[in-house]
């Protein structure tokens, strides 16, 4: 793909796409295997980090209510938040450099994995050091995070495809 052959607007409508979609995937997936026990769950770390910069407790733990489920909107906002900026940023990256993907964006989640969990959250005091984290959150949350960025480069992949097509 020449830089020329390269749609931005695509590329962003793609990434936002590919975050919506594997933000859901990533959401199942802690579904499955939860990343932190109960009692770590109670102030989750998109909470923890809200407050740590002053949000207080009353608007990080908002919930809303649908089908009889206290659902915790700020942390959906936060997870989508996250989930849609990344895979936006790699949607770019991969398209304009197709080359630098290396194959898989596996790598990629991996890399957002441990930059997050094991360097910048710990570092702010927003989780635990990596050390001091169970087993079973390492591995939930280094699964998720591939499957996140799988997901998000395929469906992204997709639509900027169709969207290249319908624009020529």
């Amino acid at each position: 793909m020449t830089k020329k052959s390269f749609n931005q607007r695509a590329a962003l409508v793609a990434g936002v796409t590919g975050g919506v979609i594997s933000g859901l995937v990533k959401l199942g997936w802690e579904n499955i295997l939860p990343p932190r026990t109960a009692a770590r769950d109670q102030t989750n770390p998109p909470q923890q980090l809200l407050q740590q910069i002053g949000v207080p407790a009353s608007v990080t733990h908002a919930t809303y209510t649908y089908s009889g489920h206290q659902l915790p909107v700020v942390s959906y906002m936060m997870h989508f938040g996250f989930s849609t900026t990344f895979a936006v940023t790699y949607s770019l990256w991969a398209r304009k450099h197709p080359k630098a993907k290396a194959g898989s964006s596996a790598l990629f989640g991996l890399g957002i994995f441990g930059l997050f969990h094991h360097a910048i959250l710990p570092a702010l005091g927003t989780v635990p050091r990596a050390k001091d984290q169970p087993a079973e959150e390492h591995i939930s949350e280094a699964i998720g995070h591939v499957l996140w960025m799988w997901t998000a480069d395929w469906v992204s992949a997709t639509v900027y495809d169709r969207l290249k097509k319908k624009s020529k």
